[in-house]
């Protein structure tokens, strides 16, 4: 079974910024995973990502906060998706 796409949006904020969410189910858990879903949650400003929770292959769930890299402890999709918005409106202030 291939992956399968769940969520694939982009979210305007303002002229120069936007939130883009693209989500997939996964056939079988990846390593450094402990669920199915392979995602990349970004907001990017000016055409640079200032934050990105992802879980590529090999990391395991992270965010990317400016420069800096952090391990991120992935409860459920709901939760993530909480948590980016909130990181969003952090990064804004």
């Amino acid at each position: 079974m291939p992956a399968a796409l769940n969520l694939d949006d982009r979210f305007p904020q303002g002229d120069h910024a936007f939130v883009a969410v693209r989500v997939f189910r996964v056939p079988t858990e990846v390593p450094g995973r402990t669920h199915d879903l392979k995602y990349s949650l970004a907001y990017v400003v000016d055409g640079v990502c200032v934050l990105r929770f992802d879980n590529e292959a090999g990391k395991g769930n992270h965010l990317h906060c400016g420069e800096e890299e952090a391990l991120y402890l992935f409860i459920s999709l709901k939760q993530i998706l909480a948590d980016l918005w909130t990181a969003v409106d952090d990064w804004r202030k």
